[in-house]
């Protein structure tokens, strides 16, 4: 007999933490579904996921993203949470799921504490209870969404730094999360950032310098201090010129705290800038590292800033990797238009790719992806969008050298694609005769 491949789902958010309820806790949800799975099914496999610190409103959590990848390549039968509000909080999105993504993939789904089963004869349709309750769950969350935004609009503007994490050169005061005490190894790396740029230094030589000479990035800090884990995409984390410039303009550094840049017209919706006359600054907020006399002359040094340009955005951009320091391959415009590594300059490698032809990876990828799709007998039919479902990344160490990693929904779907053409050929040949 096959073994089911059950898969329970947890979730804990920051919201749920405040208030305690250990009926929501990660360990007592695990208790539930495992007794629930226990007493349920007899021959199983069972897969655990778990998000914590995640809000139910997004549902881009990474627990959530691998059960879908395991989901959609076939790896599960069955998805259990405790309840809707466990999953997700959006009304709209969980119905997509219950009524569509998931009947079609043929995974049950079951929520213990909603008694919903899709599998236990309620038939294809969720019923209007069900419907009533998703419909409360994503009111309540947008409620509690608008309550915490209006709590720290309040905390922003009595001066208080809201932020989760501490600028570099600072950490939090363990007294008081509002406050900033200086961190003195990180303010000694600010300080020489500073000292260079008044000598003449630019952003890119600096970051070569500290590359070359093995300075400590502010990754690595908070990795050292425990205050995070990650992992570096290429081989070592690197000092990037981007990372230079945003330290040489934070006010931070003479004491102050600049919040409330942009607004958010609304939920979900992209962040808009407003007028610098409209932010919120708290002046003297916290002890300065670098003196205001100093910081002035910074910006007088460094110039202008170029206002933004908006132009369409290549279909390869993202897509294309160095294959030397692993850092994505930037666009440059022009009558030859040609990608190249931003970071050759700063991070101290010699083998970063210089300059590849935006047309030639264009016609490169466009000969690949036909000629899969040839091989597979799936009718040829290739559109920008279409990268995303075919493509994860395209490592490049020059023209000569490319190499192009596929992704699973691609393949699957050209499987698809292929058994469908064969059938509508065999329909046709059918027909004739």
């Amino acid at each position: 007999m096959k073994k089911v491949r059950v898969a329970i789902y947890m979730r804990l958010s920051k919201e749920d933490e405040g208030r305690q309820e250990e009926s929501n806790s990660i360990t007592m949800q695990r208790v539930l579904l495992q007794k629930y799975v226990w007493k349920n099914f007899q021959n199983y496999e069972l897969l655990e996921f778990c998000d914590d610190g995640y809000t139910g409103t997004n549902l881009e959590r990474p627990g959530m993203q691998r059960m879908f990848g395991m989901a959609k390549a076939g790896g599960i039968d069955c998805i259990i949470v405790k309840d809707f509000s466990r999953f997700a909080r959006d009304y709209i999105e969980l119905g997509s799921f219950l009524e569509q993504i998931f009947p079609s993939l043929g995974v049950r789904f079951i929520s213990v504490n909603d008694h919903y089963d899709s599998g236990g004869g309620r038939g294809n349709s969720v019923d209007l209870d069900i419907h009533f309750k998703n419909l409360l769950y994503d009111l309540y969350s947008k409620d509690l969404s608008e309550k915490v935004c209006s709590a720290l609009a309040i905390r922003k503007e009595n001066g208080q730094y809201i932020s989760a994490n501490s600028p570099f050169g600072y950490e939090k005061d363990p007294k008081d999360r509002h406050s900033l005490l200086i961190a003195e190894d990180e303010a000694e790396v600010v300080k020489r950032i500073f000292a260079l740029t008044l000598e003449g230094y630019t952003s890119v030589e600096i970051a070569r310098l500290f590359n070359e000479t093995g300075v400590r990035t502010p990754v690595e800090f908070k990795i050292e201090k425990g205050n995070l884990k990650r992992v570096p995409k290429g081989e070592k984390f690197l000092w990037l010129n981007s990372t230079i410039c945003q330290i040489l303009k934070n006010e931070v550094y003479i004491g102050n705290i600049v919040q409330k840049k942009s607004v958010r017209e609304y939920g979900g919706g992209k962040n808009r800038p407003i007028p610098r006359e409209k932010w919120l600054v708290a002046y003297n907020h916290h002890e300065p590292i670098i003196d205001k006399e100093t910081f002035e002359k910074v910006q007088e040094k460094r110039g202008k800033r170029r206002k933004p340009q908006h132009n369409p955005r290549h279909p390869l951009t993202g897509k294309l990797v160095c294959g030397c320091c692993k850092k994505n391959l930037q666009y440059r415009r022009g009558l030859n238009p040609y990608f190249f590594c931003g970071q050759r300059y700063s991070n101290a490698m010699k083998n970063c790719a210089r300059r590849v032809n935006a047309m030639f990876m264009e016609q490169y990828v466009l000969f690949m992806m036909q000629g899969r799709m040839e091989s597979r007998e799936q009718p040829i039919v290739l559109g920008k969008e279409m990268l995303d479902d075919y493509i994860d990344k395209i490592v490049v160490y020059d023209e000569q050298d490319i190499e192009i990693v596929w992704k699973e929904k691609g393949r699957r779907r050209e499987e698809k694609g292929g058994m469908r053409g064969r059938e509508r050929k065999n329909e046709g040949k059918g027909t004739e005769g």
